[in-house]
C-alpha cells in the first residue's frame, strides 16, 4: 500500500518536472538578443554624411514613356471562368478596365505633384539611403505636447497608405492635450529607399535601422504605428528597446508565441476560455480559420522562399504588378469581395489611389526588394532569436478590425503584449485601414496613445 502511494507521488512529481522542463523549453522567454548597428550598403563599412536632405519625387519622362509602351503592348488575358469572380486570383475581365484606366485616364505629373504634398527627406543610415515623410504639427496650442510618432507601413503597400491618415494625426485635436509628429518612413527595399546589398536584413533588424533614423532626427524617444509589416518590425522595436520605445499603436496585433497554439486548441473545445464571445465566430471553427489561411497565404510562401524568381515576372509586366497588387486590396480589404467580378476594390478606393501605389513599386523597381523581406524574416537565424516569446514590455495598444486577415484574442495577445492597455474591435475595416477608413484609423490612434500615455487599462 505504502509502496503504492510512494510510487504515484514520485509520478506526480516527475510529471510536474517534466512540465515545467517542457514549459522552460518550449514557451518560456530567453534572453534578449543584442543586435549591434551593421551595414547594408555596398561595399565596406564607412563613413558616410549624416545629413538630412529634402527629397522630391521626380520620375524622368522615359520611364513614364517606356511604361505607355508596355502597357499599349498587353497581350490580351486568359479569360476567366465563368462565375468565378476573383476566386481564383485577378479577374482579367476587371483588369482591362485597370489597364485602360491607367494609360487613358490616370495622369502621372498630377500624381507626382500630389505624393510630393507632404514634406520629404532622405538621408542614409547604416549605408542605405533612407526616403521618409516628417510632418511636424502646425498652429500647436500652448500646454500641448509634441509625440514624436514612427509611422510604419507593410507590403502591399508604402507610405501612400498613410497619406490620408498622416494630416489627421499632426492636427492638434480638441479633447487631447497632445498631438502628433510624424515620420513616415518607406522601409528599406520599398519605394524610394535602398534596398540590401546582402542578406540578413529581416524585419529584426529593419527595427534597428529604424531606431538609427529616428536617432538621427533628433528623436531619443518615441512612438510607434504599424500595420502589416509595420506591426512586426513595431513589436520587434518594442521587444529590443523598452527604454526608447514609449507606446505603441498597432492595426493588425498578432503574436506567434508558441502556446498560443495550445490556447487556440483548448479554446476549440470551448471558446470561452479563449476568445470573447462577440468574437468568436472570427477564430473558430479553427478549420475555417486555417483554411482561410492556407488560400490567402500562397504569395507568402513563395515570397518567403524565392522572392527574386517571381520578381522578375512582376519587373517585367507593370500589368502583372498590378494584378498580383490589386488582388491583396480586394481580398485583404473584405473576404467576401473575391465573390464580386470587380473584386469590390472600388467600394474602398479610387482606381487613381492604388494606382499611385502601383506606381511607386514601378518607377523604383522595387517590387522584389521588397518581398525579399519576408526571406529574410523566416531564415534560421532570425527565429533562433527567439522574439516571439519575449513580452514587450511597452504599453500597447491594440486594433482589430472585422475583416483583417487573421484574428489574435486578447488571451492570445496578452502573451507577447503583457500591458495591453487597449483593444479595440471597430465595426468595419480591413487589413489596409489607414488607407481604407483613415478617419475611424486615427480616431483609435489617438484615443489609443491617450490611454497609453495616461497608463489606463485595457477594457
Amino acid at each position: 500500500m505504502w509502496l503504492c502511494i510512494k510510487l504515484g507521488a514520485l509520478f506526480v512529481v516527475l510529471v510536474a518536472v517534466g512540465l515545467g522542463v517542457l514549459w522552460q523549453k518550449a514557451f518560456a522567454p530567453g534572453p534578449l538578443p543584442t543586435l549591434h548597428d551593421e551595414w547594408w550598403g555596398p561595399g565596406q563599412p564607412k563613413k558616410v554624411s549624416e545629413a538630412v536632405t529634402p527629397f522630391k519625387i521626380s520620375i524622368p519622362d522615359s520611364v513614364i514613356a517606356d511604361l505607355n509602351s508596355r502597357l499599349d503592348r498587353w497581350q490580351n488575358p486568359t479569360k476567366p471562368l465563368e462565375n468565378a469572380a476573383f476566386t481564383y486570383g485577378m479577374n482579367t475581365d476587371y483588369l482591362a478596365k485597370v489597364v485602360k484606366f491607367w494609360r487613358k485616364d490616370y495622369n502621372w505629373r498630377q500624381r507626382e505633384a500630389y505624393l510630393n504634398s507632404l514634406p520629404q527627406f532622405k538621408t542614409n543610415v547604416a549605408g542605405l539611403n533612407l526616403h521618409f515623410i516628417h510632418v511636424k504639427p502646425k498652429n500647436v496650442p500652448a500646454g500641448t505636447k509634441v509625440l514624436p510618432l514612427l509611422f510604419m507601413h507593410g507590403w502591399p503597400g508604402s507610405v501612400r497608405e498613410l497619406y490620408s491618415a498622416i494630416p489627421l494625426l499632426t492636427t492638434p485635436r480638441k479633447g487631447y492635450n497632445f498631438v502628433f509628429e510624424v515620420v513616415a518612413p518607406s522601409l528599406p527595399g520599398y519605394g524610394f529607399s535602398d534596398a540590401a546589398v546582402r542578406p540578413g536584413l529581416g524585419a529584426v533588424q529593419v527595427g534597428v535601422v529604424m531606431r538609427q533614423l529616428m536617432e538621427r532626427l533628433g528623436f531619443q524617444k518615441f512612438y510607434l504605428q504599424g500595420g502589416d509589416w509595420g506591426s512586426v518590425v513595431a513589436t520587434h522595436m518594442a521587444t529590443l528597446y523598452p527604454n526608447i520605445i514609449l507606446g505603441v499603436h498597432m492595426n493588425m496585433c498578432a503574436t506567434m508565441h508558441p502556446f498560443t497554439q495550445v490556447l487556440y486548441t483548448l479554446g476549440a473545445i470551448h471558446p470561452l476560455l479563449v476568445v470573447d464571445p462577440p468574437y468568436q465566430d472570427r477564430l473558430y471553427p479553427l478549420s475555417k480559420t486555417y483554411s482561410h489561411l492556407l488560400e490567402e497565404s500562397g504569395y507568402f510562401h513563395i515570397q518567403a522562399t524565392k522572392p527574386d524568381t517571381v520578381g522578375v515576372a512582376l519587373r517585367d509586366s507593370p500589368v502583372g504588378l498590378a494584378a498580383y497588387i490589386l488582388e491583396k486590396f480586394a481580398v485583404w480589404t473584405n473576404k467576401e469581395y473575391k465573390y464580386l467580378n470587380d473584386g469590390g476594390i472600388e467600394q474602398k478606393y479610387s482606381l487613381t489611389d492604388l494606382l499611385d501605389n502601383i506606381m511607386i513599386y514601378w518607377v523604383t523597381d522595387s517590387i522584389t526588394t521588397s518581398m525579399r523581406l519576408y526571406s529574410e524574416s523566416f531564415t534560421s537565424s532570425q527565429l533562433s532569436m527567439g522574439m516571439d516569446k519575449i513580452p514587450v514590455n511597452v504599453p500597447v495598444a491594440c486594433m482589430a478590425t472585422p475583416h483583417e486577415l487573421f484574428y489574435s484574442p486578447r488571451a492570445a495577445l496578452l502573451l507577447k503584449f503583457p500591458q495591453l492597455v487597449s483593444f479595440t474591435h471597430p465595426a468595419k475595416g480591413g487589413h489596409f485601414l489607414a488607407f481604407e477608413e483613415p478617419a475611424m484609423f486615427a480616431d483609435d490612434v489617438w484615443e489609443g496613445m491617450s490611454k497609453i500615455i495616461n497608463g489606463q487599462t485595457s477594457s
